[in-house]
């Protein structure tokens, strides 16, 4: 969908052991010839640790990706999970981040997230949707918990307080399809940070994104999707 030949992925990196985010890699990884990477507590969920084409990573690590291109991943608060957030720096400074599946925001996190120039966020859940659905309270609980999930607002204040200048894009993710919705989503972050950002803001779909971003890349580029 992206252009990308399979064959020339050089690595898959998992965040943590959820099935989501996990499912498919190891799978991937042997056929593709690509080196698996994860946190030691993810490879012993997953049981990767004899994986042929297996790489640990420790928290706060840059990994060397390429030539010209460096990760690293930022420990973040998720239920049951040793999960990682992952900045991606070029070789001329350009920094991105991935930022999925936790309650709240350390200020590690959002020590890198300021010096980024695209930021993918999760911004999980409308709270008035939530309460006012149908899931557990337990669930509920869990979910607004700092081991749980992004809300619109929170994301819009976690933006809102590592905007800089030099922030060009940001892609809201991980939207839940029962307690939110793209524009409630869009709406609300933008409440928080319309004075203060001028670039693009794009919504990637649980059915996956309708666009990529490249580093360097300042307007998101469409996906034509085949079915």
């Amino acid at each position: 969908m992206i252009g990308v030949n399979p064959m020339e992925i050089d690595g898959i990196l998992v965040t943590h052991h959820h099935s989501d985010h996990s499912r498919s890699a190891a799978r991937a990884s042997k056929k593709w010839a690509s080196v698996l990477m994860s946190n030691a507590e993810t490879a012993r969920r997953m049981e990767w640790l004899e994986h042929e084409n297996f790489s640990e990573f420790s928290d706060l690590e840059r990994i060397a990706a390429g030539p010209d291109l460096s990760l690293l991943p930022i420990p973040v608060p998720h239920d049951d999970a040793d999960n990682v957030a992952v900045i991606a720096r070029s070789s001329d400074g350009k920094r991105a981040s991935i930022v999925t599946d936790l309650g709240e925001a350390t200020d590690e996190l959002k020590k890198h997230l300021s010096g980024c120039s695209h930021i993918s966020i999760e911004a999980n859940y409308d709270h008035s949707r939530l309460v006012g659905g149908p899931y557990p309270e337990s669930l509920k609980r869990r979910i607004t918990g700092r081991g749980g999930h992004l809300s619109n607002s929170q994301t819009g204040q976690i933006l809102d307080e590592v905007m800089h200048n030099g922030l060009e894009s940001i892609v809201l993710c991980h939207l839940s399809e029962s307690n939110n919705m793209p524009h409630i989503a869009e709406s609300e972050v933008l409440m928080r940070i319309c004075d203060s950002f001028s670039g693009s803001l794009s919504i990637s779909k649980q059915d996956g994104p309708e666009f990529t971003h490249w580093l360097g890349q300042s307007e998101p580029e469409k996906i034509v999707g085949i079915s």
